[in-house]
């Protein structure tokens, strides 16, 4: 414990200025990529306030959480990232916060996708059911839920750390990183068997709601080119949580490797900040917004301002455009958005 408090004591005080440090194409590449990611998920959180369909839909509610999750994880994980790439003290009691909070949002967001999975497991192989179990209450404990299970990893390591630590660290400044937290071992051990836990449980659920959909969808469908969408969703989906997941184990990788080189430490790092945080996340404004026809009629409508006049015209002046239906350039029913 002393030897991981000494090391990110000595890396605060070798911390320099961060404007004696000049930014390099990496740095420079993630805050252009962070940029676009937040604009495109800022835009899509208030398409999904903007109509009430929407806001009623679990499918969309499970859509806007994951947005909201991945905006605030991208931000706090940002500011981490700029902080040890100039190496900036920042004070320990913030630090802790900061990270216990990424802990937090880093389980939210493959939680929320299985939760995807299993209101989609519904609304397809129980569709008779699905109204009846799809309410404001089961969606509301639903989110509960997802919270609470997601906070246990984030808290144990919170509660570990404050009870390890003498009184007078939280005073000192460091290089806020989430390995700071990891004073013992067995507190990475334990960490580590939380992960997998979760990482069997998810895998399980993902597998048998996937395995049960794919099967619903060839046998429901008379067309071939919607089941073959489908199962390009299906891919991508799965591919987002592969990567969610894998993400869960970097820090132990990352651990690892700075004991050998604090240069290569950083690069990977970068690596797996691009791969394994900036990809995933990516990939849900991809299968849910920009592939979903309904979401993405409106989300033109309001990227452009409303200077489309025909999607004017449509959605304010032509509501039973989307109640009766209209065959789209892909040749699916466009159904009504409120």
């Amino acid at each position: 414990m002393e030897q991981n408090i000494t090391q990110y004591t000595n890396m605060s005080n070798k911390a320099t200025s961060p404007f004696s440090k000049p930014w390099s194409e990496q740095a420079l590449l993630v805050q252009v990529l962070v940029g676009i990611f937040l604009y495109v998920n800022c835009l899509m959180i208030c398409t999904f306030f903007k109509k009430e369909a929407f806001r009623t839909d679990t499918r969309y509610i499970l859509f806007a959480q994951t947005l909201f999750m991945d905006s605030a994880l991208m931000v706090f994980t940002d500011l981490a990232l700029i902080g040890s790439y100039f190496q900036i003290p920042v004070p320990c009691i913030p630090c802790v916060i900061m990270c216990t909070i990424m802990a937090w949002l880093t389980i939210s967001t493959p939680l929320t996708l299985v939760a995807m999975c299993l209101e989609r497991y519904v609304a397809i192989c129980m569709p008779l059911r699905h109204a009846s179990i799809s309410t404001t209450r089961t969606r509301l404990l639903g989110l509960v839920l997802i919270w609470c299970f997601s906070s246990i990893p984030a808290l144990i390591v919170f509660f570990i750390f404050t009870s390890s630590v003498p009184l007078s660290f939280f005073s000192t400044y460091l290089i806020c990183t989430v390995e700071m937290m990891i004073v013992h071992n067995w507190q990475a051990q334990i960490r580590a068997a939380l992960f997998q836990f979760y990482f069997v449980i998810m895998s399980i659920a993902i597998g048998f709601t996937y395995v049960k959909i794919t099967a619903a969808a060839r046998a429901a469908s008379d067309n071939k080119k919607s089941a073959s969408k489908g199962l390009r969703t299906v891919v991508l989906h799965a591919f987002q949580l592969l990567l969610c997941l894998i993400q869960l184990l970097c820090p132990y990788v990352e651990m690892a490797v700075m004991k050998i080189d604090i240069k290569l430490f950083i690069n990977v790092r970068y690596f797996n900040f691009v791969v394994f945080m900036l990809a995933s996340r990516c990939l849900s404004p991809l299968i849910y917004g920009l592939r979903d026809e309904k979401f993405f009629l409106v989300l033109r409508y309001y990227a452009v301002f409303g200077l489309n006049i025909k999607d004017l015209y449509l959605c304010r002046f032509c509501p039973h455009y989307f109640k009766h239906g209209k065959t789209g350039p892909l040749g699916s029913s466009i159904k009504t958005i409120g």
